[in-house]
């Protein structure tokens, strides 16, 4: 309990710390939008079905804290008797130039009607508190960044009961071909973890996440575009494959 206490301390003081000296910066960035996608995966594993995922981010020069939803059209129809709920909280901070990005966040996919988002014991909490670390390669003509994110606190445990410490690993490659942006994406677990977040018993090393994402957009007026975007998903690891398309809405 301690330890989980400590962990959402660290949490809270990143967020605080996004907004030291807001008065002295001038550089604010605002983000505002929503998508609509047919399948929600994530790190390559399916979650639900057709969502609507908005993101409203807050930037102060290299801080930023963002919040992300998800939620899909079930409702009391489904399975389940309840819609799923994603709210992911996350504060980030990029170190100036040097292509390095650290960042905490507090993942929640409790569900519509769980409630007790707000109860953080450790054997109780739904709340999965993670840890990241992205590099970008200084390179403009090979732009590749990897990042490695753990889970060190919260609903992540073992079938003991001990914390599990799940870590996932992605790479991603962005290109432009013509008027589509691309992005070619590779993720995997780099250990024996992940069980009960990820629902593999791998006894090591598993590629989930083998992925092309393409971006562009639709032309309504001279001056009104829409993105949209479709996603080619592999998941070695459990022999899996998904398209995605999606719409993003923003003013």
């Amino acid at each position: 309990m301690k330890s989980l206490k400590i962990s959402i301390l660290v949490f809270v003081s990143m967020v605080a710390a996004c907004f030291i000296g807001i008065g002295k910066v001038q550089a604010q960035e605002f983000t505002i939008q929503g998508d609509l996608v047919s399948s929600y995966v994530w790190r390559g594993f399916y979650q639900t079905g057709v969502s609507f995922q908005p993101t409203l981010g807050f930037g102060v020069g290299d801080f930023s804290l963002t919040a992300w939803g998800s939620t899909d059209f079930d409702g009391a129809s489904s399975g389940e008797g309840a819609a799923a709920k994603e709210i992911d909280l996350t504060a980030a901070y990029a170190l100036g130039e040097s292509g390095l990005i650290f960042s905490v966040a507090s993942l929640w996919w409790g569900g519509q009607g769980a409630r007790k988002y707000f109860n953080f014991k450790s054997h109780e909490t739904a709340h999965h508190f993670e840890a990241g670390l992205a590099y970008t390669l200084p390179v403009e003509k090979f732009p590749l960044s990897i990042a490695w994110y753990t889970m060190f606190a919260g609903a992540d445990k073992d079938d003991k009961g001990r914390q599990n410490y799940s870590s996932y690993v992605e790479l991603n490659y962005p290109f432009s071909v013509k008027s589509v942006d691309l992005n070619l994406t590779c993720g995997f677990l780099p250990y024996e973890a992940g069980v009960g977040v990820y629902g593999v018993p791998n006894s090591g090393f598993a590629v989930t996440n083998v992925a092309l994402k393409g971006i562009t957009e639709i032309k309504i007026t001279d001056s009104f575009s829409i993105p949209v975007f479709a996603q080619a998903i592999w998941n070695p690891r459990m022999e899996d494959a998904h398209l995605v398309f999606g719409v993003t809405l923003r003013p």
